[in-house]
C-alpha cells in the first residue's frame, strides 16, 4: 500500500465519522421539536465536534497534498473530502438552529408536527444516501439526491403558500414550522452537494447546480 493510500484512508474514515455525527445531530434536533424537549446543549456539542472534524480534514488534506503531490482521481478525492466535510459541518449548524426555534417561540406543543416529521425523514434518508454514495463511489445513488431535494423544496414552498393564504392557522406555529423547514431544506441542499462531489470523484466532471 502506498503511503498516499494510508493518508486517503484516514481522510475517508474521518468523513464517515462526520457522517454519523451529523445524522445523529439532525435526528435529535427534529425529535426535540416533535417531542417539545430542549436538546440544544446535546446538539450544540455535536455541532462543535463536526467543526473540529472539518478543521482536521482540512489539515490532513493539505498535508497529504504537500507530502505526496497526488494527481488525477486521488487529488479529486482529497479536494472533495474538504467540500464534503464542510457539508457535514453545516448539517450540525442547521440542526442546532432547529433546536433554537423552540427557545425563540417557547412551547410549541399545540403545533402540528406532521410536516416537520415527514420532511425530516426525507432529509435523514438523504444524509444516509449521500454517505452510502460516498462509501461506494456510486454515481447512481448520488444522482437520486437531486430528486429528493426537489421534494423537500416543494414541501417548503407549499407550506409557505398555505401559511400565507390560510387565515385559520396559528401564525405562531406557521412561523416556527417555516423556520424549521427552511433549515431542513438547507440540509437537503448540502446533502445534494455531497452527491455532486461523489459524481466529481468518480467522473472528474462537475454537475451544474440549480
Amino acid at each position: 500500500m502506498r503511503l498516499l493510500d494510508i493518508g486517503i484512508e484516514r481522510l475517508s474514515n474521518m468523513i464517515l465519522d462526520m457522517a454519523q455525527i451529523s445524522e445523529k445531530a439532525v435526528e435529535i434536533a427534529v425529535e426535540s421539536y416533535v417531542e417539545g424537549v430542549d436538546k440544544r446543549e446535546e446538539v450544540f456539542n455535536l455541532s462543535q465536534q463536526l467543526r473540529w472534524y472539518q478543521d482536521e480534514v482540512a489539515e490532513l488534506a493539505v498535508e497529504i497534498i504537500a507530502r505526496y503531490q497526488p494527481v488525477a482521481s486521488d487529488l479529486r478525492f482529497i479536494r472533495s473530502c474538504m467540500e464534503i466535510s464542510y457539508g457535514f459541518s453545516r448539517f450540525g449548524r442547521y440542526a442546532y438552529d432547529i433546536t433554537q426555534v423552540q427557545t425563540t417561540f417557547g412551547s410549541l406543543k399545540e403545533c402540528d408536527t406532521a410536516k416537520i416529521q415527514q420532511v425530516g425523514e426525507t432529509v435523514k434518508e438523504m444524509i444516509r444516501l449521500s454517505v452510502k454514495a460516498f462509501k461506494e463511489r456510486n454515481v447512481e445513488l448520488a444522482n437520486q439526491l437531486e430528486k429528493m431535494d426537489d421534494e423537500v423544496d416543494n414541501a417548503y414552498v407549499e407550506h409557505v403558500s398555505r401559511a400565507l393564504n390560510d387565515q385559520r392557522t396559528s401564525k405562531r406555529c406557521d412561523m416556527a414550522t417555516t423556520l424549521i423547514l427552511r433549515y431542513l431544506e438547507r440540509i437537503a441542499d448540502h446533502a445534494t452537494y455531497i452527491g455532486e462531489s461523489v459524481h466529481y470523484i468518480v467522473t472528474g466532471e462537475r454537475t451544474p447546480r440549480k
